[in-house]
């Protein structure tokens, strides 16, 4: 009976999303949206905003907490403390602005130092590459063959939406929750395991270490 009760008691797993991209892209938009149902086009934050939301994810309870990072890009302690906390990212380009494109490498690079991935350990961190404004056709600068090939070189996944239009809004946030619980059980099976799931486990690695007497 306690145990239904504290089952029943226990809070939705809370999920840690980092909004990245360049100013003006359509950061803050997409996060109105998909909190609010609202298109909000002349929303300029000067600092960081954090919402918090509880969603129905494949039939499960959870909570997913979104930080926009608008307005900090510029501050390099700021921005990398809010990389560290951060479980999943959306790194939103605006496919109308070839500059915004070019820019998500650097926001890559930038997270992979922040949280101490190599090229063998990237795939690890939920990363989806979004080209917004696709409702902007008649003004496109980037192809979607040319994002779609960036996305797959850094082995992540591209999804074209828009904010004012509300395509693929949802899509990316869910896709994205979904590639954060898979590598948090991923890491909590490694654990079980006694291991690290970036380095191939710690048995492994103490077989090499180690010499038997």
């Amino acid at each position: 009976m306690a145990a239904n009760k504290n089952k029943s008691n226990a809070q939705p797993a809370l999920h840690k999303v980092i909004m990245v991209g360049s100013g003006g892209v359509g950061k803050s938009a997409l996060t109105l949206q998909f909190m609010y149902d609202e298109f909000v086009e002349d929303y300029e934050p000067t600092k960081a905003d954090s919402y918090r939301k509880k969603v129905i994810l494949d039939g499960e309870d959870e909570q997913i907490d979104i930080l926009d990072t608008a307005g900090q890009e510029d501050y390099a302690a700021i921005r990398d403390n809010y990389f560290r906390s951060g479980e999943g990212f959306l790194c939103v380009f605006s496919i109308a602005e070839k500059q915004s494109f070019d820019d998500t490498q650097d926001f890559r690079d930038q997270i992979l130092r922040v949280k101490g991935a190599d090229s063998s350990t990237a795939t690890n961190i939920p990363f989806i590459l979004v080209g917004n404004k696709s409702d902007l056709e008649d003004k496109r600068q980037v192809s979607q063959a040319d994002a779609q090939q960036f996305a797959d070189n850094m082995g992540v996944q591209y999804v074209e939406t828009s904010a004012k239009t509300r395509s693929n809004v949802d899509k990316v946030f869910f896709d994205l929750l979904r590639l954060i619980k898979e590598q948090k059980n991923k890491e909590a099976t490694a654990v079980k395991a006694g291991s690290d799931p970036d380095d191939g486990g710690c048995v492994a690695k103490c077989k090499k270490c180690c010499c038997l007497l």
